[in-house]
């Protein structure tokens, strides 16, 4: 599940300018994560996004938290608790403060960024499941972002001005390193959801890395209106396939 959320937002960013009128506290998106298991799809899991007012000493940031759990019957065969969280502005959704909580099975590791925007620096804690704590600090780009934060800004884009076919390059930070990716902006298309018939714009995900496979193998739509949520997605990776469907959407801003 980790390598699957990371693929579903790793790749979107944009200039650090762009204002926030699509996300608001209060909103909750809930998917149904399906995965390919000997030529069937089966839902796995449940992913969970939603928004909130957290109150700092020096201003009021919006919290963006983004959890994945296996459905009961899947537990035994391998159990997913997954936590990712981002602290930004709610304005803009710079980044302050991230964290990642991992649990998969056996495996299990926490990750924390402390951003400086002045510096472009980042003070990282890693923490494993023998207690053994790493701290390192790492630069970043001016605009690259963790993939919480990513996730959330690719609603802030003005998608009614990219032509079909237009391609964009970003950096997304990610296990302490930036990662190239690239989205291309396919156009409109009708889909039925559980949430309804919408319009959406359709976007194609690739990167450098082997993380991905296939030419338009991985693709997300996004409402083609004033809250651009995503409501489905494809992704191909060297292990397999599977999709994210929106079960619910909530609290939206418009």
């Amino acid at each position: 599940m980790t390598r699957f959320l990371f693929l579903v937002i790793i790749f979107w960013s944009f200039a650090c300018t762009a204002q926030n009128t699509a996300i608001a506290p209060g909103e909750k998106l809930v998917y149904t994560a399906s995965y390919n298991m000997s030529g069937i799809l089966n839902d796995i899991a449940q992913v969970t996004m939603e928004t909130s007012d957290v109150q700092t000493s020096k201003a009021t940031l919006l919290r963006l938290k983004c959890t994945a759990a296996t459905y009961s019957k899947w537990d035994t065969f391998f159990k997913i608790r997954d936590l990712y969280e981002s602290y930004v502005n709610p304005k803009t959704l710079t980044p302050y403060l991230y964290k990642r909580n991992i649990n998969e099975g056996s495996y299990f590791k926490a990750m924390k960024y402390t951003y400086s925007h002045k510096t472009n620096t980042i003070k990282s804690v890693q923490t494993k499941k023998n207690n053994q704590v790493q701290n390192k600090d790492f630069t970043f780009n001016s605009g690259s972002n963790d993939i919480v934060s990513t996730l959330y800004k690719l609603r802030l884009l003005d998608y009614e001005t990219m032509r079909v076919g237009q391609q964009k390059t970003i950096n997304v930070i990610f296990d302490r390193k930036e990662t190239k990716g690239y989205i291309t902006y396919l156009g409109k298309e009708n889909l039925n959801t559980a949430i309804g018939t919408k319009t959406c714009y359709k976007i194609s995900i690739g990167s450098d890395s082997k993380a991905l496979e296939g030419s338009n193998s991985n693709l997300l739509w996004l409402t083609a209106d004033a809250n651009k949520i995503i409501v489905f997605g494809k992704f191909k990776i060297p292990v397999g396939n599977g999709e994210l469907k929106i079960k619910s959407a909530s609290g939206l801003k418009n």
